[in-house]
């Protein structure tokens, strides 16, 4: 059974730090493209950043550069996201996916909420 469970949201004051955390199970993790999505209420849902399989190649959003990071562990099965300097508008939830060039799968976490306030 393919899992991706979403961890390490929550409320964070603006100028915050928070790092999500993505477990994976059920599928060959190491073959898989992983990405962290997030949506705001009312808002389209928003591509925030992308590793590839190996973890040698990385791409950001425009908004995010140089204050996220992403990273995996092939050998835990996990992906995380760090975020540094928060702002309020990126309160939203936040999803994690995998997709496989191959096969074409994709699979999504049930997300992690982040709220950014004072």
């Amino acid at each position: 059974q393919v899992q991706l469970v979403e961890s390490g949201g929550g409320l964070v004051q603006p100028g915050g730090t928070l790092r999500l955390r993505c477990a994976a199970s059920g599928f060959t993790f190491g073959y898989y493209v992983m990405r962290w999505y997030r949506q705001a209420p009312g808002k389209e849902r928003e591509l925030v950043a992308r590793i590839s399989s190996a973890g040698g190649s990385t791409r950001y959003a425009d908004s995010v550069k140089g204050r996220f990071t992403i990273s995996r562990d092939n050998a835990k099965n996990t992906v995380e996201l760090q975020m540094n300097s928060l702002r309020p508008e990126e309160t939203a939830m936040y999803y994690c996916t995998a997709h496989s060039d191959y096969t074409q799968d994709d699979y999504w976490g049930q997300g992690t909420k982040v709220t950014v306030s004072s």
